[in-house]
């Protein structure tokens, strides 16, 4: 598929760290060079991890889509050593270069149970539609991807994303007639392919709707991304577990992001 790079040898891992490397990693939270999804069979402790999708993002119009094939390179997707001596975990464990994840949970319980890879440096898309909402109440819940694309996308360019979502969802979901072997066999289908690129395409889009500019804002939104992280690593986080949908927000956030909404309203 055009734009998306398919990485499975480890010198493929090493171009792409390299490439990586040479993008501006520490511009702050303005636009961050990284939006990552990760696919797998129950994707946890638990399950497998069998692609992880990257895209690089130098500026608009330069994005570069990888999929790495984890079932194929296992840890050599992860520990392969580029030409400036980093691996792709560095990269995942650096807090300079930021990260881009919507739900990043699970994503991190599972590269953490199998590889351990110790996320910094995120930023949870969830979390920042949540942290938008105007009041304690609207605050209860977190959002779906789905829903949160119907507020950035519209006409032909939600529809193509959505018409992807569906082809996709069909052919790996169990429920819906799929299997989840279609993630690891070879060659991926293009509907994996354009199913696994439409998510980290969207994240960029998301992240500019949903981002407030001030400080206190920001510095929240990266303390809860990292307490996601930490709380999927440990020894009594349930991946499937019920209560997923709420917030994380303590009574002195939720106060705190009332005061900023009443000083920052939503635009729309």
């Amino acid at each position: 598929m055009k734009d998306t790079h398919f990485v499975n040898t480890p010198e493929g891992v090493t171009d792409l760290v390299d490439w990586v490397l040479l993008q501006d990693t520490c511009i702050g939270d303005l636009q961050p060079p990284l939006y990552i999804d990760i696919e797998g069979e129950r994707l946890s402790r638990d399950g497998t991890v069998s692609l992880l999708t990257v895209l690089v993002y130098p500026g608009h119009g330069l994005e570069r889509v990888h999929i790495l094939d984890i079932h194929a390179l296992g840890s050599a997707a992860f520990y392969t050593v580029g030409r400036r001596g980093k691996s792709l975990k560095d990269i995942l464990e650096s807090p300079r270069i930021l990260k881009v994840f919507f739900d990043v949970r699970n994503d991190s319980d599972a590269l953490y149970a199998h590889y351990g890879v110790e996320l910094r440096g995120i930023r949870d898309v969830q979390l920042m539609e949540s942290a938008r909402q105007p009041t304690t109440n609207s605050r209860r819940f977190v959002c779906g991807l789905s829903k949160c694309i119907e507020a950035v996308l519209t006409g032909q360019e939600r529809d193509r994303w959505k018409l992807c979502k569906d082809k996709g969802d069909r052919l790996w979901n169990p429920q819906k007639g799929g299997s989840y072997a279609v993630f690891t066999t070879r060659p991926l289908s293009d509907e994996i392919i354009a199913y696994c690129a439409g998510d980290v395409q969207c994240l960029p889009a998301l992240y500019r709707k949903f981002r407030l500019g001030t400080v206190r804002w920001q510095n929240l939104i990266a303390e809860e991304s990292q307490n996601r992280v930490s709380a999927s690593q440990k020894a009594e986080y349930q991946p499937h577990g019920a209560g997923r949908t709420l917030s994380p927000w303590s009574l002195a956030q939720n106060r705190a992001l009332d005061s900023w909404s009443e000083v920052n309203p939503q635009n729309g």
